[in-house]
C-alpha cells in the first residue's frame, strides 16, 4: 500500500533496552505535520536507525546489538509487518543503513566495519555479501582507540558509497558492485584529527557534502567530485556560538533543505538545533543561530517531505518534537511533541 492510500506515516525507532517501544507508527497531519501515534511493535531489539524503500512499500532497520542484525518489514495499514527473519550484518552494534545498488549497506560502530546485504526482488534480505573492516585510530584514546564506522551514505550519482568513521577521523569512498555486493575502498579522506566525524549529508546540487563531527561541535564542508569519487575538505563551521558556560556538546545529525539554502544540525548536551545558511556558489556554511530542541539529547533530525517541518528525536527526554520552518530565515518554531521513550530515529513513508 502506498502513501497516497494510507496517508503519510512517520516511523520512529527506539532503544528497547532503554524502555523504548521498538518501532512506532504515527500518522502525520496534512498541513501542520503533527504526529499521532497509531501502533507499536517490539519484534526487533533496538531498531535504532530506519530506511524506507523508495517505493514506500518496505522499511528496513538495523538492530543495534552486539550480535548485529538487520530486518525488513512490509508497510501495512496495521503497521510494519516482518518480512522474513532478521539477518546478521557481520558486525557489532550497527548504527546506520542505506539502500543502494540493490543492497542494504550497514555501518557497525563497535566493530568498525560496513557490510552489504542483498535486497531481493520481494524486499527480503540475504546475508552479508561482503564485510569491509576499517583500519586506524585517532588521538582521543577514550573514543578513538580503533575504527568506529558510524554512517553509510550513497552519493547522489549512485556510483559511490561513503562510510563515515568516528574513530579514524576519516570518510572512505567505496565502490559497491551491484551484482556481487563486493565492497572496496576507492579513497580515504582524512579530516581534522580528533573531530570524530559521525554523519554526512549531500547538498541537493550534488557538488558539496557536509560532515557533522561528534567530538567537536562543527560541520566540515567538502567539495564532492562524483566523476572521480573524491571528497575535498574546504573548511569547518562551528555549530554553537562562542559563549562562556556552554556545556560539553556532541553533535549528532544533519539535514539540508530541499533547495540547499539551509542546513540544520542537532547538538546533544547543548540540546539545540543549529541553523546554517548555505552559499550555493562555494558551499560555505554560516551559523545563523540556535533554538532549543524541545527536549534532551537530540539524536536525530528528520525533514518532512514537504520541507516545511523538522523533527527532533530527543533520546533522553523520550519525545519527538516538531517545528515549523521559517522559509526566509530557516529558523524552526516549535509546534508540538509526541512521547517516544528512548527515541533514536524518525523517517517518513
Amino acid at each position: 500500500m502506498g502513501t497516497t492510500e494510507r496517508g503519510l506515516r512517520a516511523y520512529i525507532g527506539s532503544f528497547t533496552t532503554a524502555g523504548g517501544a521498538g518501532l512506532t507508527t504515527a500518522a502525520v497531519a496534512p498541513g501542520t505535520g503533527a504526529l499521532t501515534a497509531l501502533h507499536t511493535t517490539d519484534v526487533l531489539p533496538n531498531p535504532s536507525f530506519l530506511a524506507p524503500s523508495p517505493d514506500g512499500r518496505h522499511l528496513y532497520a538495523v538492530s543495534e546489538t552486539t550480535d548485529g542484525t538487520a530486518a525488513a518489514f512490509t508497510l501495512t495499514p496495521e503497521g510494519p509487518a516482518p518480512l522474513g527473519p532478521p539477518v546478521p550484518v557481520g558486525g557489532a552494534d550497527p548504527t546506520h543503513l542505506t539502500l543502494t545498488s540493490r543492497h542494504l549497506a550497514t555501518a557497525h560502530y563497535t566493530s568498525g566495519s560496513i557490510s552489504a546485504l542483498p535486497v531481493r526482488a520481494d524486499g527480503t534480505l540475504g546475508g552479508p555479501a561482503a564485510v569491509l573492516r576499517h583500519q586506524g585510530s585517532g588521538p582521543r584514546a577514550d573514543r578513538q582507540e580503533g575504527p568506529h564506522a558510524h554512517a553509510v551514505r550513497a552519493d547522489p550519482s549512485g556510483r559511490w558509497l561513503l562510510s563515515v568513521d568516528l574513530g579514524t577521523d576519516s570518510v572512505r569512498c567505496c565502490t559497491l558492485d551491484p551484482t556481487s555486493g563486493t565492497l572496496a575502498v576507492h579513497a580515504e579522506i582524512r579530516l581534522r584529527p580528533g573531530s570524530g566525524p559521525r554523519h554526512l549529508a549531500f547538498h541537493p546540487g550534488g557538488a558539496f557534502a557536509y560532515v557533522i563531527n561528534e567530538l567537536v561541535p562543527t560541520v566540515t564542508v567538502c567539495r564532492w567530485d562524483a566523476a572521480a569519487g573524491t571528497l575535498t575538505p574546504l573548511g569547518e563551521t562551528r555549530l554553537l556560538p562562542d559563549a562562556p558556560g556552554t556545556p560539553e556538546t556532541f553533535a549528532s545529525a544533519l539535514v539540508l533543505s530541499r533547495d540547499g539554502r539551509f542546513a540544520w544540525a542537532a547538538n546533544r548536551g547543548h540540546d539545540s538545533i543549529s541553523v546554517l545558511a548555505i552559499d550555493p556558489s562555494d558551499g560555505h556554511a554560516t551559523l545563523v543561530g540556535t533554538v532549543p530542541c524541545g527536549g534532551h539529547w537530540p539524536r536525530d533530525l528528520a525533514l518532512h517531505p514537504d520541507g516545511r517541518h523538522i523533527y527532533a528525536a530527543n533520546e533522553r527526554s523520550g519525545d519527538v518534537t516538531w517545528f515549523t520552518l521559517d522559509p526566509h530565515t530557516g529558523l524552526p518554531v516549535r509546534a508540538g511533541s509526541l512521547a517516544a521513550p528512548a527515541v533514536s530515529c524518525v523517517v517518513f513513508a
